[in-house]
């Protein structure tokens, strides 16, 4: 009875989160904006030739992506923290890593999926063969799992930090370079027709290592600034 009530209690921070996306569309929209720019600017910039943008794809669409998942980070816990529901959160009983969870999940519904979606038409864009858009798809599913993780964290270290956004970029840019590199060497050896298997379990790694720890680090960090 207790593991449902606990389900039951993530599935309501989901759909409460998902209600208020859709009410600030806007939000939502912006990371998905910014990846599509990000990556339609470089054709521009550099050639648009396909043997030229093939060799810089995977980095530009991964370095896109890591951008695009972190500007919706600062909202991540902020409206709840000034509204006062994550004070009541903390002194609910309730286990907050799973409700901090549950907000990391919906931040991962809205800005990480839709950004695996859309990446096979990035990828056309940037010259990748439709041979390459599993991978493409499988390392963001894997990786920006492991970008919302990180900055879940990242949000809640800074929370009670007013203009945090560029200390919340600082915390967790670096951390994120594991994730960038095997991302991007995953894709480049699929255009390349190698074997991906090495880079696509690392990511898993770290993705199953991040949900394992993050929440509890979570929490902690969030029951220091609600406190304090």
């Amino acid at each position: 009875m207790q593991s449902s009530g606990l389900g039951a209690l993530i599935r309501l921070v989901i759909a409460r989160d998902l209600r208020l996306a859709v009410r600030h569309w806007d939000h939502v929209i912006q990371p998905l904006i910014f990846f599509a720019i990000i990556t339609t600017l470089f054709p521009l910039a550099i050639s648009p030739a396909l043997d030229d943008l093939r060799r810089i794809a995977p980095g530009v669409v991964w370095v896109a992506a890591m951008l695009a998942s972190l500007l919706a980070l600062e909202s991540l816990f902020r409206p709840d923290v000034e509204d006062g529901t994550m004070e009541q959160w903390v002194l609910s009983g309730q286990p907050l890593s799973l409700l901090l969870l549950a907000k990391v999940v919906t931040h991962w519904l809205l800005t990480g999926l839709p950004l695996v979606l859309m990446s096979p038409f990035v990828g056309t864009a940037l010259g990748m063969p439709q041979s390459v858009w599993p991978v493409l798809m499988a390392t963001l599913a894997l990786g920006t799992g492991s970008l919302s993780m990180l900055g879940g964290v990242g949000a809640a270290l800074t929370v009670s930090v007013r203009r945090g956004s560029v200390l919340l970029a600082l915390l967790v840019l670096p951390l994120e370079m594991p994730v960038l590199i095997f991302g991007a060497r995953a894709v480049d050896l699929a255009m390349h027709g190698e074997a991906v298997a090495g880079p696509l379990n690392l990511l898993a790694a770290v993705l199953l290592f991040f949900v394992s720890l993050g929440p509890f680090a979570m929490a902690a960090a969030m029951r220091v600034s609600v406190e304090t």
